[in-house]
C-alpha cells in the first residue's frame, strides 16, 4: 500500500487534512465554497440555526441546496450536512484539477477519492473497546464519503451520548446528516438497534456504524473492518 502524504489546511474554525496532488485547487475550493454559503447565510440567518429542516431562499447555492436536500431526507438542520459537504466539493475540485486521487478529511467527515487501496481509521471513543479500527477500502469502492458524529467528542452540539456514529454514502451531505441524526438518538445502547434501523433505511445511506460504550452495532453495507497495525 504506497505512503501517502497528509497537509493541514485551516480556514475559520474548520481544519482540514489533505492529501491530493492539487492541494491548491482543493484549498481554493475551500474558501471558494465557504464564502458562496456565508454570503448565504447573511441572507438567511435560519439556516444557520434551525435544528429542523428548512426551506430555500430562490436563489440558494448549489452547497446549500445540497444541505438541504441531504437535511429533509434525514429530519435534522442543513448545517447538520456542512462539514461533509464541503470536503466532497473540496475533493471534486482536486479531481477536476486533474488529481488521480484526494482525500479530504473535515473534523471527521471524509470524502475520498483513490486509486490504490486505503484504510480510513475511525476512532471509536470508547477505552472500553481494544485496539484501533478502520475500514479498508479498495480503489472500486470510490468515491464514496466515510462521516462520523459523537455526543462525546468534538465541538459540534449533539443531542445524544454516542460515542460514535458513522455513515458511509456516496453522497457526503447525507452521510454528514445522517452520521448526525444516528448520533442525537443514541443515549444509552438500548437506542443502538432502533437508531441502525431508522438509519439504514435512509435513501443513500449505504451503512452505518454505531458505538456506545463497549456496544458495537452495524447495518447495512459498510466496508470491511480491520484492526490497525502501526
Amino acid at each position: 500500500m504506497q505512503k501517502r502524504t497528509y497537509k493541514t489546511f485551516i480556514h475559520k474554525e474548520a481544519v482540514f487534512r489533505i492529501c491530493c496532488e492539487s492541494f491548491d485547487a482543493v484549498t481554493a475550493e475551500i474558501v471558494r465554497q465557504r464564502k458562496i454559503l456565508e454570503d448565504y447565510i447573511a441572507r438567511h440567518p435560519e439556516f444557520q440555526t434551525s435544528f429542523e429542516p428548512i426551506g430555500l431562499l430562490p436563489d440558494a447555492p448549489p452547497s446549500a441546496q445540497q444541505m438541504a436536500c441531504a437535511a429533509d431526507r434525514v429530519g435534522v438542520g442543513p448545517m447538520a450536512a456542512v462539514a461533509g459537504t464541503m470536503a466532497q466539493l473540496a475533493a471534486q475540485a482536486g479531481i477536476k484539477a486533474g488529481a488521480e486521487e484526494v482525500i479530504v478529511e473535515n473534523g471527521g467527515d471524509i470524502y475520498l477519492q483513490v486509486d490504490q487501496p486505503v484504510i480510513i481509521e475511525i476512532f471509536a471513543g470508547s477505552d472500553k473497546l481494544p485496539g484501533r479500527l478502520g475500514f479498508s477500502l479498495k480503489a472500486e469502492d470510490t468515491p464514496i464519503s466515510i462521516c462520523s458524529s459523537s455526543g462525546k467528542m468534538g465541538h459540534s452540539t449533539s443531542l445524544g451520548q454516542c460515542n460514535l456514529a458513522t455513515v458511509v454514502s456516496k453522497d457526503a451531505a447525507l452521510a454528514d446528516a445522517a452520521a448526525t441524526q444516528a448520533a442525537n438518538l443514541v443515549r444509552t445502547a438500548e437506542d443502538i438497534e432502533s437508531t441502525l434501523n431508522q438509519i439504514a433505511a435512509i435513501n443513500g445511506a449505504e451503512g452505518v456504524l454505531i458505538v456506545k460504550d463497549e456496544n458495537i452495532g452495524m447495518a447495512g453495507k459498510l466496508p470491511p473492518l480491520v484492526k490497525i497495525r502501526d
